[in-house]
C-alpha cells in the first residue's frame, strides 16, 4: 500500500500536466492536399485581382498551410505561398494558371501570406487579407549561369529604352488598320548585345480618339485615359541597319473588333466564382483590421547588389520580410464576416495571429520549378 499511493499520485499528476498543455486550434494539413491546393489558387486569385500595377504572379508551391475550422462558418485557411511572375500584366485580368511564367533570367519571386475565408455550403470564398513580399533573382547569378543573357534596364526612361518604345509603336500603329494608339506606361525593359546593341521592351497603350486617317491632326489623349493592352517590342541594330518587331496584346472587353488589330488576345477564361460581400463599404463593426485595402506587393531591388555586411547572417526567408497578422491577441479577435451572406444575420469568425511555426511534415508541397534561383529554401 505504501508503494501503490506514491504511484497512484504520480499518475494523477502526469494527467493533469499534460491535460494543461493547451491544443492548437489548427488542423495539421498537407501542402499538396487538393483542397489546399484549391484554396491556395483561390487566395493568389485574389491577390492578382487586387492589383492595378505589375504582373499575375503563379503559384510555384504551397510553403505552409494551418486550417482552422469553426462550426457552422467554414474554415480560415493561414498560408505561405511561394510565388513568381508571370508574362501578363494584372490589367488583362487573366487567371495566373492561363499565364506563361517567365524564364529565370527575367524572372521576380517571392512569397506571400494569405488569410482566407472558405465556406463550401454557403459557396462563399473571400481574401480576408495578404502581404507579399517579391525580388528579381539575383542578377550576378543569372550572369555567372547565362553571361549572354539580356540583362535588366533600370531606368525605364533612358533614351535608348524609349527609342526602341517610340518606334516599335510607330510600327503597330502603321500596320494597324484603323485605330491607333499612343504610350500609356513602360513597364520593363532590357538589353543584350547580338550581332549590335538590342533592346526589348513592354509597355502599356492607350487607344488614341483617332483613326488611322487622322493621325496626322489627332489631339492628344486625355491624361486620365485607361490603358487597352500591353505591348512588347525589340529594336535591334547592326552597323547602320535597325530592326524591330512588336507584338500587342489587348485587355479583357477592350480587344479590337475581328479583322480589325492584330494580334489582340481572346477574352480570359471563365475563373471560379467567388462571393463578393452583399453590402459595398460597410466595415465590419468588429474588424480586427481598420485598413480598407486587403493588402499589398511589395517589391525589393537584387537582394545581392550591394548587400550589408551582416547579410551572412540573415536566412533566405529572413531577406524576404512577409508580415501578416489582422491581430496579435492569442486568443484572437472577432471579424463580422455578416456582409457575405445574403439575409439579416450576424456572423463573425475568429481570427487568430498569424502561425509563425509550421507544424505539418507534408510542407513544403512539390514545387512547379524547384530551380533555387526562383524558390526560397
Amino acid at each position: 500500500m505504501g508503494l501503490l499511493l506514491p504511484l497512484v499520485l504520480y499518475s494523477l499528476a502526469a494527467c493533469c500536466t499534460a491535460s494543461s498543455e493547451p491544443l492548437s486550434p489548427f488542423l495539421s494539413r498537407g501542402c499538396n492536399d487538393t483542397d489546399v491546393l484549391a484554396v491556395g489558387g483561390f487566395a493568389l486569385q485574389d491577390i492578382n485581382s487586387d492589383q492595378k500595377e505589375g504582373y499575375v504572379l503563379s503559384l510555384n508551391r504551397v510553403r505552409d498551410v494551418h486550417e482552422h475550422r469553426q462550426a457552422g462558418l467554414g474554415s480560415v485557411f493561414y498560408l505561405t505561398l511561394d510565388v513568381w511572375q508571370t508574362e501578363c500584366h494584372v490589367l488583362s485580368k487573366k487567371a495566373w494558371k492561363d499565364c506563361k511564367v517567365r524564364m529565370f533570367h527575367e524572372q521576380t519571386y517571392g512569397q506571400c501570406k494569405a488569410i482566407f475565408y472558405i465556406n463550401k455550403p454557403r459557396r462563399v470564398l473571400h481574401s480576408l487579407a495578404y502581404n507579399c513580399t517579391l525580388s528579381p533573382v539575383p542578377r550576378r547569378k543569372v550572369q555567372f549561369m547565362c553571361p549572354d543573357c539580356p540583362s535588366p534596364v533600370a531606368d525605364l526612361s533612358d533614351p535608348r529604352v524609349l527609342e526602341a518604345v517610340t518606334e516599335s509603336l510607330a510600327k503597330y500603329n502603321n500596320e494597324s488598320t484603323s485605330k491607333q494608339y499612343s504610350l500609356h506606361k513602360v513597364t520593363r525593359a532590357t538589353s543584350q548585345w547580338v550581332f549590335g546593341p538590342s533592346y526589348f521592351v513592354e509597355y502599356l497603350i492607350k487607344e488614341s480618339p483617332c483613326t488611322k486617317s487622322q493621325a496626322s491632326i489627332c489631339a492628344f489623349q486625355p491624361p486620365d485615359s485607361v490603358p487597352v493592352g500591353l505591348c512588347k517590342g525589340d529594336l535591334s541594330k547592326m552597323n547602320l541597319k535597325k530592326y524591330l518587331s512588336v507584338t500587342c496584346n489587348f485587355f479583357e472587353s477592350q480587344a479590337p473588333t475581328p479583322g480589325g488589330e492584330n494580334s489582340a488576345n481572346q477574352g480570359p477564361a471563365n475563373l471560379p466564382k467567388v462571393e463578393k460581400p452583399q453590402q459595398q463599404n460597410t466595415e465590419p463593426t468588429h474588424s480586427p483590421s481598420k485598413a480598407a485595402s486587403k493588402g499589398s506587393v511589395q517589391y525589393l531591388p537584387d537582394l545581392d547588389v550591394e548587400e550589408p555586411k551582416d547579410s551572412q547572417e540573415k536566412s533566405p526567408v529572413e531577406a524576404f520580410p512577409v508580415q501578416l497578422d489582422l491581430t496579435t491577441n492569442p486568443q484572437g479577435e472577432a471579424l463580422d464576416v455578416s456582409s457575405l451572406f445574403l439575409g439579416p444575420m450576424s456572423e463573425k469568425l475568429v481570427v487568430l495571429p498569424f502561425p509563425k511555426e509550421q507544424d505539418s511534415a507534408e510542407c513544403p508541397g512539390p514545387a512547379q520549378n524547384a530551380n533555387p534561383l526562383v524558390l526560397l529554401p
